[in-house]
């Protein structure tokens, strides 16, 4: 893995999100960690910036690049498709012509809005996409991208991911439940709630295989085990936070369950983003937990 005793680079894009804040600590044990955002000043790491993106790949000649960075403002993308494109299309698109110039792994985390939402079964890598907004429209042409430019590639689909730090669902029903004495959550879409540093450890570990044996590129789902509605997670989440914390005060009392017409948004929202990460687990010798543990985690940091 190491170059005559040099310690191999790791590019780490999006390094203050949610994903790449984890993948800052999982990451570490592997080589050197340049973590960029757009805002980083010594080396390009703002996704809008093509030739800058593949100028920094040339001066620090990783052995992987690890790209976390995304246009995620799912109802924002419909009235920026070209913003959308450009950060999670062809900037995707740079970041692996660039890892193919200089004998570099890239991953790259995708989504399960690639897909349509149909049906009640879990998907699978090699299920017909069909997505139903353009954010899911640009992260698709982003893995086709990738796919084309780059042989050594990885890409990670995954759902309903969540963190302690920054902002999530759960802290927004922990708020909202110290507020309201009802709560009403969406009960048609269903998925597992993914943390952040399940993500990263998984990355980890797959990416120092890769790295050690240079096999197994191509597309993974990658989400915690077991399925529950934002319904079920809300209801999880207030009844864990009685658990831990029975002090706090939570004047909500009944949470009812709404349909996702109840709650219109300029996105089309999958109502099935159940994924099946049966090809991860068997290629790469994984378990993945239950969702509810992660959540469990999570509530116990933050409350």
């Amino acid at each position: 893995m190491s170059d005559h005793g040099k310690t191999p680079t790791i590019l780490l894009l999006g390094g203050k999100g949610q994903v790449g804040w984890e993948l800052q600590r999982s990451l570490a044990p592997l080589g050197r960690v340049v973590a960029l955002d757009r805002h980083s000043t010594d080396h390009c790491g703002d996704l809008s910036d093509l030739d800058g993106l593949k100028a920094t790949v040339r001066a620090l000649r990783p052995v992987a690049i690890v790209n976390a960075a995304a246009h995620t403002a799912v109802d924002k993308a419909e009235s920026e498709p070209e913003l959308a494109q450009l950060v999670n299309a062809l900037a995707p698109q740079a970041l692996a012509q660039a890892a193919a110039e200089v004998g570099a792994w890239l991953l790259h985390y995708s989504t399960d809005y690639v897909f349509d939402g149909s049906g009640d079964q879990p998907w699978r890598e090699d299920d017909a996409t069909g997505p139903l907004n353009i954010y899911g429209r640009s992260k698709l042409e982003g893995e086709q991208l990738i796919a084309q430019a780059c042989a050594k590639h990885l890409i990670f689909r995954t759902s309903w991911v969540y963190a302690a730090r920054g902002g999530n669902f759960a802290k927004t029903m922990l708020r909202l439940a110290g507020e309201r004495e009802r709560l009403t959550v969406i009960a048609d879409q269903f998925g597992a709630p993914t943390g952040a540093e399940l993500i990263a450890d998984v990355s980890a570990h797959v990416l120092a295989r890769v790295l050690r044996t240079g096999t197994g590129p191509g597309i993974y789902h990658l989400a915690a085990a077991g399925e529950t509605s934002w319904h079920g997670y809300a209801s999880q989440v207030i009844a864990t936070a009685r658990r831990l914390k029975p002090e706090q005060q939570l004047k909500v009392r009944a949470i009812d369950p709404v349909p996702t017409s109840a709650f219109p948004t300029p996105a089309r929202r999958p109502l099935n983003s159940r994924l099946d990460t049966g090809k991860l687990q068997q290629t790469f010798g994984l378990t993945l937990p239950p969702w509810q543990q992660g959540v469990e985690r999570m509530l116990a940091e933050i409350l």
